[in-house]
């Protein structure tokens, strides 16, 4: 089925802030401006507003970010430099500190030449939509509070690591992993500089890969999108389960004792079974995306739950959490959100699912088993036009003709990506390869249709 959740073309930020090619798409220049516009909207309800930065390991990283940091000094708004931290660390101080807001330069799961701007608003969460419009918005229009009187302070935190540490680690009992064996993979980004930490405080055994800084290599060949170096690591270990990360570690894949990869799907199935075990899942109910694998919604269905499907992006699992009262929700990704401050963290994640795994005494594998998926076929068509396959009548009568075809055996999800120039087609059947023939037939309607860059 599309996806009506398109991107905007006459919008800069995407999904998940602004994001694109280092020295043409993102500059030091467009993280001024943006810096300058988000300093506008926030001195509209505080003349002296609190903002916290950090970033990952990139080497445009440091660069963007004293970009970010002088402008919106200049613009009298204080701000407490993390530098390098996960994105869901700098989430969780902002809420904790009632700071008013956030920036983080970044760019996820992308490789090293891309990287992007993330803006956090008050609690640590994303900005509404209307207010990034608004940002949007003051961009275009050149907008600059010239009205501050003075430049504001800056000041470097650099006990954020360690403050973030001790937030989550609160949550857990002392040695909850106890002899635990856990392979960590960092990507090179900035997991490195507290994963390991947080695993071995809480007693496990930690054998680290891709546990540096060396942001010139993140999330090449490693991390989250690439756990198969993670999966040889552990079995030749011999360790329990390995976990990885993406570059700014807001997602969380893992790998069981097997060499299996147990992401996102697997991941709140086994969460939410834990949740309702323990008669805490209440109501019966998980927040996923319209790209969780069917199989999940079957294993769930299974046991009396509810998979709720929202646009992708975690603003809408988090929005569809808050008003659902929902216990756990996430995406495929690894990105999982808790209801306690509905920020997405891949730390805590994983030392969620690590603790199931120890008090339980079963392997990962075996509790993520139910989970069968539905042969999934993925299909990433880079075009100029990303953002306007749907009106094109052929590419929708495509659609359609195999929406009817797949009917009662499989689905079919034509979206624009958020981040990037793309459009993706993603198809799933029981038959793998009535999955790729449709995923062919649909792509090949859109590149004739739209072109490919």
């Amino acid at each position: 089925m599309p996806d009506a959740h398109s991107a905007r073309p006459d919008r800069l930020f995407g999904t998940d802030g602004v994001r694109g090619h280092v020295g043409t798409e993102i500059t030091p220049e467009l993280a001024a401006s943006v810096a300058r516009a988000y300093a506008s909207l926030l001195r509209e309800a505080d003349p002296s507003p609190v903002v916290l930065l950090g970033r990952d390991t990139r080497p445009s990283g440091p660069e963007l970010s004293a970009a970010v940091r002088e402008e919106l000094c200049r613009c009298g708004v204080q701000v407490r430099d993390c530098g390098v931290i996960p994105t869901g660390a700098l989430c969780l101080l902002v809420r904790e500190h009632g700071a008013d807001g956030g920036v983080v330069i970044s760019a996820s799961h992308n490789p090293p030449d891309s990287n992007g701007i993330k803006l956090v608003g008050p609690g640590g969460h994303k900005l509404p939509i209307a207010l990034q419009h608004r940002v949007e918005d003051l961009i275009l229009a050149a907008a600059s509070p010239d009205d501050a009187r003075v430049a504001a302070a800056c000041s470097l935190y650099p006990e954020a690591i360690e403050d973030y540490l001790g937030i989550i680690l609160a949550e857990f009992a002392p040695d909850s992993l106890q002899g635990l064996r856990v392979v960590l993979d960092c990507a090179h980004g900035a997991a490195s500089c507290s994963a390991e930490a947080a695993f071995e405080r809480l007693g496990a055994q930690v054998s680290a890969i891709n546990c540096d800084t060396d942001g010139a290599r993140i999330n090449i060949e490693c991390g989250s999108t690439r756990p198969q170096a993670l999966a040889k690591a552990v079995m030749a270990q011999g360790a329990d389960l390995g976990v990885a990360f993406d570059g700014d570690a807001d997602r969380a894949v893992l790998v069981s004792g097997e060499g299996g990869i147990v992401d996102g799907d697997a991941s709140k199935y086994i969460l939410a079974m834990d949740l309702r075990q323990r008669g805490l899942l209440e109501p019966p109910l998980v927040i996923g995306t319209v790209m969780n694998n069917f199989g999940l919604e079957r294993a769930l269905a299974a046991e009396g739950i509810e998979l709720e499907r929202t646009p992708v992006g975690d603003r809408h699992v988090v929005e569809r959490m808050r008003e659902a009262g929902a216990q756990i929700g996430g995406e495929q990704s690894g990105h999982i959100v808790f209801p306690g401050t509905l920020i997405g963290d891949g730390a805590y994640t994983a030392l969620r699912l690590c603790e199931v795994v120890a008090r339980s005494g079963r392997g990962l594998a075996e509790l993520a088993r139910p989970v069968r998926k539905i042969p999934q076929h993925l299909v990433n068509i880079r075009t100029a036009n990303h953002a306007a396959w749907h009106r094109r009548r052929e590419v929708r009568d495509e659609v359609s003709r195999w929406e009817q075809r797949l009917d009662g055996s499989g689905r079919i999800l034509v979206r624009a990506s958020g981040t990037e120039p793309l459009v993706r087609v993603m198809v799933e059947a029981e038959d793998p390869a009535l999955a790729r023939e449709a995923v062919d037939a649909v792509a090949n309607a859109i590149r004739a249709a739209c072109g490919e860059a």
